[in-house]
């Protein structure tokens, strides 16, 4: 008589996970959360190393330091991202390890997130590139207003926008300079005003002094070359890179001590190569604004490319106001002079 053999349970073989019991054990290779993710972990130390070292990428292939450092605090983006993958993955080192690219970004940019703007100003200045191709003049006119500045500086301004906006500015702006296709309207008077060669062949700069009522300011208004992304030759900025250099002499040569910088800069603060000019003046928005304060493009901002800086006076406040019929944002800052 043939003997039956009863059927026993399966035991799972030693280091390897039993079907449906999940969490934070062991996986079914028999690694531990703390041997998961390493992958992960890797790519937040790159992720760390690149926001803290971008000054090394080179800007001979396609200016790609410049490009990176032009969104350099979009790179944060990437931790939510690896954050659900390592949770997803289970790993306790992915997410430790996480936490070095957290406090980097925190470090670099968290300052621009708290609002540092209040205090006593004087002086009130608007920037906006107003578009060529901008055909709501009275509408932009009545945005750039609302905000009582005592100076407005435009660039872009096409031959066919120059008299309207001298129309419509002249009441509340009396005095008025315009070099190529920028100007500037104030409502104190304007002397010792003059284009400022970007070494571009044309005007697109200009330096004027403002007779406040509490001194004498000088003013420049300027807008670097357009920066392009060409399918053949990467990030092409070296015009406005020169162009930079430029400006920066011609500031640096300056004789008054109250120095205000307004324009369409076509880089950000991070931008190594705006360094002849950012070494020597201070972000109104990053000193007393409260976030980012991108500009552009206008429909949605990704990246503050109008700036308005200051030397020797104190931005007291700094915003972005509502879209135009610009692609770009203008900008405005409180000053105390």
């Amino acid at each position: 008589m043939a003997q039956t053999e009863t059927a026993q349970p399966r035991t799972a073989a030693k280091g390897s996970r039993i079907p449906g019991v999940g969490g934070w054990g062991q996986d079914g290779r028999g690694r531990s959360t703390w041997r998961r993710g390493r992958v992960l972990a890797a790519l937040a130390l790159a992720l760390a190393l690149l926001l803290l070292f971008h000054s090394g990428l080179p800007n001979s292939v396609g200016n790609l330091g410049s490009l990176v450092e032009t969104f350099l605090p979009w790179a944060g983006l990437a931790v939510p991202v690896l954050l659900v993958l390592g949770l997803l993955r289970r790993s306790a080192t992915a997410l430790v390890v996480l936490l070095v690219p957290v406090l980097v970004w925190v470090n670099l940019f968290g300052a621009l997130l708290t609002n540092k703007g209040g205090g006593s100003y004087d002086f009130t200045v608007v920037q906006h590139n107003v578009n060529a191709t901008n055909s709501d003049i009275p509408g932009t006119v009545a945005t750039l207003e609302a905000a009582k500045p005592d100076v407005i500086a435009l660039e872009e301004l096409s031959t066919n926008q120059v008299g309207t906006f001298r129309q419509d500015l002249a009441a509340a702006y009396p005095y008025h300079v315009i070099e190529g296709t920028v100007g500037l309207w104030s409502k104190y008077p304007l002397s010792d005003s003059r284009p400022v060669d970007i070494k571009i062949g044309w005007v697109r700069a200009l330096r004027t002094t403002v007779a406040s009522p509490h001194g004498d300011v000088a003013v420049y208004v300027a807008h670097m070359p357009s920066v392009r992304v060409k399918f053949d030759g990467g990030f092409t900025a070296n015009q406005r890179d020169s162009s930079a250099e430029a400006l920066g002499e011609a500031m640096a040569a300056e004789k008054l001590s109250k120095v205000v910088l307004l324009g369409d800069l076509n880089g950000t603060m991070n931008d190594r190569s705006l360094a002849p000019i950012t070494s020597q003046m201070r972000s109104a928005q990053g000193s007393a604004g409260a976030g980012f304060g991108f500009s552009w493009p206008a429909a949605f901002p990704m990246a503050r490319i109008d700036q308005i800086m200051t030397k020797g006076v104190t931005p007291t406040d700094a915003w972005t106001l509502p879209q135009t019929g610009s692609d770009h944002l203008p900008i405005a800052a409180r000053i105390e002079l």
